[in-house]
């Protein structure tokens, strides 16, 4: 009996350390030793959940097609992590402090809006996890902070292009600003329009007022009763696409004919639902044009959301998809999941070849690339011109 026992406790052992070995190979398989978080933070909900929305689009897509990557001959999970800033600083860095004290990522992506960009990019900068912005433009959200970078162009480039776009191709001698001055994206871009328009014209009073508003506002009459008595020859008024919409479509119905050009948070389909026949003719720049695929990387995604939404994708999807690209490549060349390492080999990216272009970051991490001019006709955004830096 004695030996029988031994014979059986000896089985139960070797079965044990079996089932010890296999759990452990699993954990190991499962385990944060095989995976990369990537964090996102976009507002889902909120005021501005459709930017958001276009953004994450890209990224899942990315994602998709792309949820592994490689680095130092090891293959790793991608695992997306989206978290909702609901259109709220507070929020925004709120969200980012969960991804780093709950979820444990290794790099972040987002967001839509500067002012969200900045809330949630003190607190990464503290937890010394990099980011990608992906169509935050305000020179501010990379600013002194060494762990932000983004893949759109920046707002003193874009203010540029639509101070020359009024002055050379409308022609115009004067203008008049329309802020959301609750909004740093729109604030920062309408200085940057007066300061190139007033150098244009060479006329210090070129810019004859600039009104203001604030985010949610839905009664323009004031703002525009006073403009339509200066009678200026354009009218440049940034902001996000509800208010944007009203601005232009109370505007049209008050008698003012103007050409009225704006910035790139225009571009969502929510601009044209809300200022329906009203903002037809309305101009802006953009990040990128389905008509002007550049390159493989272009095509390929064109063909993939194509397939996969039966719509053209919104300039902001491509961006979302490119921060995606550009943080697994950082990851490759990298070769580690650390995020120091992963932040010093954003800073060097150069000649990344993306679907809304190719990605060169400068030493303050913004990318350095054209800008597209789009204007609703029939109802869609149709692609103008593109300018480069």
């Amino acid at each position: 009996m004695k030996g029988l026992k031994r014979k059986v406790w000896g089985i139960v052992l070797i079965l044990s350390l079996a089932v010890f070995a296999s759990c452990s190979r699993g954990g190991q398989q499962a385990g944060t030793s095989d995976v990369i978080k990537i964090g996102v933070f976009e507002p889902m909900t909120g005021a501005n959940a459709a930017g958001g929305a276009m953004e994450v689009e890209g990224i899942r897509l990315a994602h998709e097609l792309n949820p592994t990557v490689e680095a130092a001959g090891k293959t790793y999970k991608v695992e997306l992590v989206v978290v909702d800033n609901k259109s709220d600083k507070v929020e925004a860095a709120n969200a980012v402090q969960r991804l780093v004290d709950s979820d444990k990522v290794q790099v972040i992506l987002g967001s839509w809006g500067s002012s969200l960009s900045m809330a949630g990019g003190e607190v990464a900068k503290d937890a010394r996890i990099p980011v990608i912005g992906l169509s935050c433009t305000n020179p501010l959200v990379t600013a002194g902070n060494d762990y932000y970078f983004r893949v759109c162009f920046i707002d003193p480039f874009q203010g540029t292009v639509m101070a020359n776009y009024a002055f050379r191709d409308l022609n115009a001698k004067t203008a008049v600003i329309v802020q959301e001055v609750s909004n740093d994206y729109s604030v920062g871009l309408a200085k940057f329009f007066s300061d190139n328009f007033k150098a244009l014209t060479g006329n210090p009073d070129a810019v004859l007022t600039t009104v203001n508003y604030n985010t949610g506002d839905q009664d323009f009459s004031a703002q525009l009763t006073s403009i339509r008595s200066l009678n200026p020859d354009v009218i440049f008024a940034p902001g996000n696409y509800t208010e944007s919409a009203l601005v232009i479509r109370q505007a049209r119905e008050m008698g003012i004919g103007v050409p009225i050009i704006g910035g790139d948070t225009w571009e969502t389909p929510e601009f044209i639902d809300v200022g329906r026949e009203r903002v037809e003719g309305a101009v802006f720049s953009t990040f990128f044009a389905s008509e002007y695929a550049a390159s493989p990387a272009a095509e390929t995604f064109l063909k993939e959301y194509r397939s996969r939404y039966n719509k053209e994708p919104a300039a902001v999807t491509a961006l979302g998809y490119d921060g995606y690209l550009v943080a697994l490549d950082a990851i490759k060349r990298a070769g580690s999941i650390d995020p120091q390492k992963i932040r010093d080999a954003i800073a060097v990216t150069k000649g990344f070849v993306g679907a809304a272009g190719t990605v060169t970051l400068d030493a303050n991490g913004d990318a350095t690339k054209g800008a597209f001019i789009k204007a609703v006709q029939d109802g869609k955004f149709a692609f103008q011109t593109i300018v480069n830096p």
